[in-house]
C-alpha cells in the first residue's frame, strides 16, 4: 500500500465509495494467508468508510451477524476488522454489553489537529525531498478534476485526501502513512458530521496547488509551512462549525 502502490489506485479512492484494497498485508509484506487478510482489509475499509461517512453513526450498535450479511464476508474478517477499528478508536467495546460506533469527543479536537499539525508537515518535508515527477503529475491530475462543473463538497474532500495520500506515499515512510491515514479519517468524520456548517472545500483544495508548486521545486521548508497552514485552516473551520452547532440550541 505504501511506496510501491500505484497512483491509479490512490486516485480511484477519490471517486469510489470504498477505498481500493491492496493485495499486500497491512505492513506491506506478502502473507501466506493473503485471502483472509484481503477479506479482512476489505471489511475494515468498508466499515471505516461507513463510520466516517456516518452511515454508521456515533452510538450505533454493531452486531457481527448483521455486518457479515451486509458485507458478505465471514466471521473472522469481520472480527479482525472490528478489532482494528477498536484500536483506532472508531469502535468501542463494553464487556457483556456489546460493541458500538465510538462517539466524537469535541474535547479531543485539539489533540487530533495538533498531532496532524506536527506530522503532516513532516511527511510533506520528506515528500519534497523524496518525491518524483510521477508523484507530482498524479497530484496535478487530481487537482485538475476540481475544474469540472458541479464538483460537490464531498468530491472536493476526496480530492483533498488524494493529495494528502500522494504526499504520504512520496514520503517513503509507511509508519507515517499508517498514522496519518487514521488521523485524516477521524478529521474526515468530523467534516461529515458538521458538513452543513463547514465552509466550501474549494479553498482547501486550491491550497494544494501552492503546495504542489513547492513540492515540484523540491522546497522542503516551504512545503512544510504551506501544509501546516493548510491543516490549521481546516482545524479552524471545524472548530467554528462545532461552536456554531453547540450554540444553536441556546439561540432558540
Amino acid at each position: 500500500m505504501y511506496q510501491d502502490e500505484s497512483y491509479g489506485s490512490i486516485e480511484a479512492r477519490a471517486s469510489t465509495t470504498f477505498m481500493t484494497i491492496s493485495n499486500s498485508s497491512p505492513n506491506g509484506n506478502s502473507s501466506p494467508n493473503g485471502e483472509t487478510e484481503s477479506k479482512s482489509e476489505l471489511a475494515y475499509q468498508q466499515l471505516r468508510t461507513m463510520i466516517v461517512q456516518l452511515d454508521l453513526a456515533p452510538g450505533d450498535v454493531l452486531r457481527e451477524e448483521e455486518l457479515r450479511d451486509q458485507l458478505g464476508v465471514g466471521r473472522t474478517p469481520i472480527r479482525e476488522a472490528l478489532q482494528r477499528l477498536q484500536r483506532e478508536h472508531f469502535v468501542t467495546v463494553l464487556p457483556r454489553r456489546g460493541m458500538y460506533v465510538s462517539g466524537i469527543d469535541v474535547s479531543e479536537l485539539s489533540m487530533l489537529f495538533e498531532t496532524r499539525a506536527v506530522l503532516e508537515p513532516y511527511a510533506a518535508r520528506l515528500a519534497a525531498l523524496r518525491g518524483t515527477d510521477q508523484d507530482w503529475a498524479a497530484m496535478s491530475a487530481a487537482l485538475d478534476r476540481t475544474t469540472r462543473k458541479g464538483v460537490s463538497k464531498v468530491e472536493h474532500l476526496a480530492i483533498d485526501r488524494t493529495c494528502h495520500e500522494i504526499m504520504w506515499n512520496a514520503s517513503g515512510n509507511r509508519f507515517l502513512w499508517d498514522t496519518l491515514d487514521t488521523l485524516y479519517a477521524q478529521s474526515d468524520r468530523l467534516w461529515h458530521l458538521y458538513l452543513a456548517e463547514v465552509a466550501n472545500m474549494e479553498h482547501a483544495v486550491e491550497e494544494h496547488r501552492a503546495i504542489l508548486d513547492a513540492l515540484t521545486d523540491g522546497d522542503a521548508e516551504q512545503t512544510a509551512s504551506l501544509v501546516e497552514t493548510h491543516v490549521q485552516s481546516f482545524d479552524a473551520q471545524v472548530r467554528e462549525a462545532v461552536t456554531a452547532r453547540l450554540a444553536a440550541p441556546l439561540a432558540q
